[in-house]
């Protein structure tokens, strides 16, 4: 559990050429969420509702990113495709993914193999986390980390 604790500052490549890092946030509300690979119908249907709600979440001053292992190549085709208005960090030697202990085994065709959980994270203007999902399911979930950010109101500076 990371509710109530601060996030470590970190970097990560992101698309359009530049480089996220989180202390560059400071004072703005972000919704960090995990998935497990671009173009896939799951990650796809994720980041359309995130993309289908960036208004709202713009108007109540939280910024989205989406991460995955996917390279920077990967994730601008995937972006481009979808009209992903946010930037989507590459993590391809999960250290964002081990800080936010996302990586998990899962069983795959009877096979462990070790992948992201869909994951999503509230993160304050102050860089602390105030709320988590883990094991995310897809349908209804952007709206609830909406209705999340409505409830926590404006980002503290």
């Amino acid at each position: 559990m990371l509710e109530n604790l601060p996030v470590p500052d970190f970097s990560a490549a992101a698309t359009g050429g530049s480089t996220f890092k989180l202390s560059g946030h400071a004072g703005k509300l972000l919704v960090i969420y995990f998935y497990p690979k671009d173009d896939t119908p799951g990650c796809t249907t994720e980041g359309a509702a995130f993309r289908d709600l960036h208004g709202e979440f713009q108007a109540l001053g939280c910024s989205i990113f989406g991460v995955s292992r996917d390279s920077i190549a990967s994730h601008e085709k995937f972006k481009a495709k979808m009209s992903f208005p946010f930037a989507l960090l590459s993590d391809p030697d999960e250290s964002v993914c081990n800080m936010f202990g996302v990586m998990k085994n899962k069983n795959m065709y009877g096979k462990q193999v070790r992948g992201v959980e869909r994951s999503t994270f509230l993160i304050d203007g102050k860089g602390v986390v105030r709320r988590e999902w883990r094991g995310v399911k897809v349908p209804g979930h952007a709206e609830e980390v909406l209705a999340a950010v409505k409830a926590l109101g404006a980002p503290a500076a």
